[in-house]
């Protein structure tokens, strides 16, 4: 084909006008979308949200942050998780606990800064709930084993072996060396019931410094609300109701830059015999928690404050629990009971509304 043909150099000529218009199409498009984006108002980015979900530290957390952000924010959300469970986890035999576990009656082990300022804050309130939350519970957690799927009934004999083992007191630290010794041979730590609120502390620092000022933060349970909500409220977190199935709250919580920590029987059990058995388990009797209680949430600034508490607080019952927590500044709970009572500490006279008729606050 020859290229003086006056119907291919028309086409030729209509081809490149198309071309180029798409071009300026484009580029105008472009520039717009930008000059929009950039006009959004702080309110209108606050609204703009994103949720990223991994498995981490035996649960399934959720990430949710409002406003303008860098995805890499949540990559680097998930690698402090991992970080923590790498260290702290007994379900791998590489982390600095299982060392420590592994060792018992024998070495000190020298661990991380992070590590041993858990294992610390895990004595203190084992040290303050007398004994009621304790870090060196791990051998009767293996016994009765509910956080797997084979859970058992563990012999009375069994039990006994495994409460022998059992005193945070012998559990050595060693602050000028960040060195840890278990007293006791079969002496086990265990981080379950502090670890995840550690970790909801650690990415809470990390959103703060990254300019993040709205988030919801799901570790299983431990919520953490940072800032405000969208329309710049504070965040109203519903309380699970103990009795009913998931999702179903017997209040609502209007809390900002808080830590919500709920300990229940409803979480994780089994039944054996027409027998009902959770993973709260006594260090004095070796059997799950037998009391009134069904559940309890601890509201607190520092998440790992109320992981250990709704747990230390949920062994000593009601009266000797709400005594503790209102002995301590900017903590504050909410306790269920077997006949759908509710008991509060006197800082949720405003902050807290029960909201299912079914419970009474009963103080």
């Amino acid at each position: 084909m020859k290229l003086n043909n006056k119907k291919t150099i028309s086409a030729c000529l209509i081809l490149l006008i198309l071309i180029i218009s798409g071009i300026f199409f484009y580029n105008y498009n472009l520039h717009n979308t930008l000059k929009e984006k950039k006009q959004l108002t702080k309110k209108d980015s606050i609204n703009i949200s994103e949720s990223k979900s991994g498995f981490f530290l035996g649960t399934y957390i959720n990430i949710k942050i409002y406003g303008n952000k860098d995805d890499k924010i949540f990559d680097n959300c998930f690698s402090i998780l991992k970080n923590i469970e790498n260290k702290m986890s007994v379900n791998i035999s590489s982390s600095e606990i299982s060392k420590i576990n592994k060792k018992s009656n024998n070495l000190e082990i020298k661990v991380s800064p992070e590590t041993f300022y858990v294992i610390k804050k895990g004595k203190d309130y084992s040290k303050l709930s007398k004994g009621n939350f304790d870090i060196s519970i791990g051998p009767l957690v293996n016994l009765w084993a509910i956080n797997s799927d084979n859970p058992k009934v563990p012999s009375k004999q069994e039990i006994q072996e495994a409460l022998s083992t059992i005193s945070y007191n012998d559990i050595l630290l060693n602050e000028s060396k960040n060195t840890v010794k278990l007293k006791k041979q079969n002496m086990k730590i265990d981080l379950g019931g502090i670890a995840k609120g550690y970790a909801a502390d650690k990415l809470t620092k990390y959103l703060e410094k990254e300019g993040i000022k709205s988030a919801i933060l799901d570790l299983g349970g431990n919520i953490y609300a940072l800032g405000n909500n969208s329309k710049d409220k504070p965040w109203k977190i519903g309380v699970q109701a103990p009795l009913e199935k998931r999702g179903e709250y017997l209040g609502i919580l209007n809390i900002s830059n808080k830590s919500i920590v709920t300990s229940g029987i409803y979480e994780r059990n089994f039944i054996k015999n027409n027998k009902t058995y959770h993973h709260i388990l006594s260090p004095f009797t070796g059997y799950p928690v037998e009391n009134s209680l069904i559940s309890t949430t601890i509201v607190s600034n520092k998440s790992i404050d109320g992981d250990a508490l709704s747990t230390a607080i949920f062994s000593l019952g009601i009266e000797d629990g709400l005594k503790l927590v209102e002995s301590i500044e900017n903590i504050d709970a909410i306790l269920v009971n077997d006949k759908k009572e509710v008991f509060t500490t006197s800082g949720f006279k405003e902050n807290f509304k029960v909201t299912n008729t079914d419970y009474k606050i009963k103080n």
